[in-house]
């Protein structure tokens, strides 16, 4: 099992002083991997900025403009939560583009799943608007270039960040091309992802969101992928599998709000997702970085979800457990399976 991941240290050259989104995020991921020495077992794969034409097929040109703007003036506040610097905009082109150096990856044989640690992150990215941190949307352009680039008809985007998509749901609410699956906290930030949003038009019955309530963790996230995720994929059966993989959903995060996951949680997620791959997707997976602010709780995840990957067993998480019982959603879980006829 060969595994890639991107990586380029233009993605540390993206900050604000005391923003939560910080360079430091991915630099304990890498002292994670090195010390466990999992990067000498991958392969590394040098991203390549993304083309104006490629962000234009899930963005608008007012967005690059935007962008563009911000750029000219050295960087600028966005929005209350959204910065850019003098460096941003190399960053989010590089990371627009490794979401498809990925994809390549994958899809061309060079190995079997990829791991993109990118930033600045792309989930809450709307066709039009950089929010939520997030400036493109990287995984909504990794699965437009997948669709165009190799003819492929379905692919899953499944989202395991605290927060919910909004920018990934909305660039393919209407299309059955995409199916996007959701596991977050609701109510919470940025408001979107109730379950009665199941696509529009063609693309209804296309999305499936699973609003958590807070203090959900590893045994109830386990139970939303075997009833939900992998039914709703038997159906679906996927051609790519690509994971917005956020990691802020882990107990100790502090913008997680109570959401008690530990890295044990993520590996069987990560588990169950490479099993869809396998399943129907020729193998063919790809994880995107998207949150996770607690540095530690990051680091020792996102290994988590690589160790899963080569197919070893969950690493300890020294972060510890999570400090209470889990809430029972049962009854979320049935009105799901109702709602979108999977049992």
């Amino acid at each position: 099992m060969k595994i890639g991941y991107v990586y380029s240290p233009v993605f540390l050259m993206h900050s604000a002083a005391g923003h939560p989104e910080a360079p430091q995020r991915l630099e304990a991921i890498m002292q994670v991997w090195r010390d466990a020495h999992l990067i000498e077992d991958l392969v590394a794969i040098e991203p390549t900025e993304a083309t104006d034409e490629r962000l234009l097929r899930v963005h608008s040109q007012k967005h690059l403009n935007t962008i563009a703007y911000a750029d000219r003036r050295g960087g600028l506040q966005i929005d209350g939560d959204t910065y850019m610097n003098a460096y941003s905009r190399l960053a989010a082109y590089l990371a627009a583009g490794a979401a498809m150096n990925a994809v390549d990856a994958v899809m061309t044989g060079i190995v079997d799943a990829t791991f993109a640690l990118v930033r600045p992150p792309g989930h809450h990215a709307t066709r039009d608007l950089a929010m939520g941190f997030c400036l493109f949307n990287n995984i909504a352009v990794a699965a437009q270039y997948a669709l165009d680039r190799y003819n492929l008809e379905r692919v899953l985007v499944m989202d395991f960040d605290v927060h919910h998509g909004n920018g990934t749901q909305d660039i393919f609410y209407a299309s059955p091309d995409v199916f996007y699956f959701s596991t977050h906290r609701y109510p919470f930030y940025p408001g979107s992802g109730h379950w009665r949003d199941v696509g529009a038009e063609q693309g209804r019955g296309f999305t499936i969101n699973v609003p958590m309530p807070h203090g959900v963790g590893n045994d109830q996230f386990a139970r939303v992928f075997d009833a939900l995720l992998y039914p709703a994929m038997r159906r679906y059966q996927p051609q790519l599998v690509l994971v917005s993989a956020g990691y802020d959903a882990h107990w100790a995060d502090p913008l997680g709000a109570l959401t008690l996951l530990d890295a044990a949680g993520y590996h069987y997620m990560t588990q169950v997702l490479h099993a869809i791959a396998q399943e129907f997707a020729e193998g063919h997976i790809v994880l995107l970085l998207e949150g996770g602010y607690n540095f530690d709780a990051l680091g020792w995840s996102s290994y988590a979800s690589v160790q899963a990957l080569l197919g070893k067993s969950a690493p300890n998480d020294p972060v510890g457990p999570p400090p209470r019982p889990e809430r029972d959603i049962t009854d979320l879980i049935e009105h799901l399976q109702g709602v979108h006829r999977l049992v």
